[in-house]
């Protein structure tokens, strides 16, 4: 199979996983803290068919592949009825931080995987800082007589690499991203009643116009720790 189609394949997998854990988080700690809905609706799940939206999950990430643009995309949005919370602003911020912190999280447990496949497994740093080239999408790399466990290694820095995304991006502080509902809680009511009309062109005005910007000040940075990680210890 052409290598650039299995990378794809690799990425949508490891984008899939993201949404569905982002999502089953806000749904679980929404539940934890009193309201049943997203739980009642079954969306404590990491079924994919209950998050996934087929523009933002589906097409969206597509095109982002084939145009070489950040893998970034939307799931379904999870329900919260907030009046069932008993603190309503400090419930719906730990609902809504609940995403992306579940986003950290899972790229945190790819990380020590990789971690025990590069020390325990035989070949396991081959394994590991060959499928940090092929991600990176660096030149002349070879994938001859690599050991059985690549592609889980493959797998497993996809979820490091689009999990760190999703985190950064999600915290962006524009609607419908989990950022802009933390803002809305700190913002005077004439301040707020504009900010809600705000819709996804804003957004992506915004992406163009800034989004470089955010990606060099807290995506690559933290990327490169994980990759410091990795390779150091």
């Amino acid at each position: 199979m052409n290598q650039n189609v299995v990378l794809i394949v690799f990425q949508v997998f490891a984008l899939i996983l993201a949404f569905s854990v982002h999502e089953c988080a806000h749904a679980w700690m929404a539940w934890r803290l009193g309201d049943p809905t997203a739980r009642m609706l079954g969306r404590v799940t990491l079924n994919p068919l209950k998050h996934l939206d087929l523009f933002g999950s589906v097409l969206m990430p597509l095109i982002a592949l084939v145009y070489h643009w950040p893998l970034i995309g939307w799931a379904k949005p999870t329900p919260v009825t907030a009046r069932n919370f008993k603190n309503y602003k400090r419930d719906d911020i730990m609902v809504t931080l609940a995403g992306p912190a579940s986003n950290l999280l899972l790229a945190t447990g790819a990380l020590i995987l990789l971690l025990i496949i590069k020390h325990l497994v035989p070949g396991g740093t081959l394994a590991v800082f060959t499928a940090m080239a092929l991600a990176m999408h660096l030149p002349g790399v070879s994938t001859e007589n690599l050991p059985a466990l690549f592609p889980v290694a493959l797998l497993l820095y996809f979820i490091i690499l689009i999990n760190l995304l999703l985190f950064v991006f999600n915290l962006v502080p524009f609607p419908p991203l989990d950022g802009s509902r933390i803002l809305r809680h700190f913002l005077p009511y004439n301040a707020l009643r504009i900010y809600d009309r705000m819709g996804m062109l804003a957004l992506w005005i915004f992406m163009l116009v800034a989004g470089g910007f955010i990606f060099r000040v807290f995506l690559y940075p933290l990327q490169s720790a994980f990759d410091s990680i990795l390779a150091a210890l």
